[in-house]
Order: C-alpha cells, then structure tokens, then sequence
C-alpha cells in the first residue's frame, strides 16, 4: 500500500518563500509602526542598504509596501504598508508572542 504525500497549497508556500527572505519581515515588523525613511529602517535594524533596497523593491512588487516620492530638495522618499502589509500584522505580532515564550533572550 502506498501512501499519498500530503500536498503544500501553493499559495501557503508562495507565502511562506516571501517572509523566510532574509530581512523582509523585519523590514514589513518595522514598517507596522508607520511610514519610514529609507535610512530609519536602515538604521533600526541593522541591514545593509544593498539588500534593504533590494528587498523594499520586492514588496513594492508584491503590493506589501508603497513608496512615495516628496518632491523636495533633496527629494525625500517614504516607504509604508499597503493594505495587503498591514494584513500580516497579526501574523508577525503572533510570531512575537510566541518568541517571547520559546526564544532565549539574545545575549551581545
């Protein structure tokens, strides 16, 4: 008798390979507090502007973060959540209450 393998939804994979992307969601956690400069989450979390760039543009992409343009000298430019980014804040808030149960504090 063979057994079938349990399929994963697509979807819930999907899902999952975007907020297991290093820094994106530190960067969606950062973002729930409201908008920000570039530099202020840059700061906040200790990513290199190469990949929070990098990553800023993946959300943009995937509709998780707007970013607008203040026409200013200099230009300033602001990054929020979406509708769809806020959606994940209960999920992200869940991963906090569970981390403050079952992970160690972090020693520096």
């Amino acid at each position: 008798m063979t057994m079938k393998q349990p399929t994963i939804c697509p979807r819930f994979e999907k899902a999952i390979s975007l907020l297991s992307q290093r820094w994106t969601a530190l960067v969606i956690y950062q973002l729930l507090s409201g908008t920000h400069r570039f530099s202020e989450i840059q700061s906040a979390i200790g990513i290199s502007g190469k990949v929070l760039s990098e990553r800023l543009k993946d959300l943009e992409h995937q509709g998780v973060v707007t970013r607008k343009v203040i026409p200013e000298t200099p230009v300033v430019i602001e990054y929020s959540l979406t509708e769809k980014g806020h959606s994940l804040e209960p999920i992200l808030r869940e991963i906090e209450n569970w981390s403050q149960l079952w992970v160690p504090p972090v020693t520096e």
